[in-house]
């Protein structure tokens, strides 16, 4: 059992994945389109990929503004889990995203990764950020078993 991240972007979708016993987040890849609404041949790999991985979950990144309040980005991840849920048949859950690109760049400038390359490892590195901290709380919060 795996639980996968994404982080989805306007044009990209990063990818993590849990380890098996759900500790660690690891970034796989990221997903690449040449329009925001052409979501096939991603929903296509994201299916690739979970049954690769024996995923079993889905936590979903939800961008919402600093004051808490949801913005168009916000909606677009929202239609994103249904469309989530309806194609793979797993629970998707969401999670608050908010500073995860900010605190991915601060981690590739202190990695000395150059700006013009940060770009490259962005979304993967979101994904894994935001796989995480859920994981983090599920074991925190003594929710393992749980899906939400």
């Amino acid at each position: 059992m795996r639980i996968m991240g994404l982080d989805l972007g306007s044009k990209t979708v990063g990818v993590a994945v849990s380890d098996p016993l759900l500790i660690t987040a690891q970034g796989l890849e990221i997903i690449r389109r040449k329009e925001e609404n052409k979501l096939r041949q991603t929903l296509a790999r994201i299916e690739e990929l979970i049954q690769e991985y024996e995923v079993t979950q889905i936590v979903l990144g939800l961008p919402k503004n600093m004051n808490d309040t949801m913005g168009e980005r916000a909606g677009l991840s929202l239609e994103f889990k249904d469309k989530l849920e309806r194609r793979t048949g797993l629970p998707v859950t969401m999670w608050d995203e908010r500073l995860t690109t900010v605190a991915a760049d601060k981690a590739m400038m202190e990695a000395g990764i150059r700006r013009e390359h940060r770009k490259e490892y962005v979304d993967k590195i979101a994904a894994v950020l935001i796989l995480q901290g859920y994981l983090d709380y599920r074991t925190n919060s003594g929710n393992e078993g749980e899906k939400e």
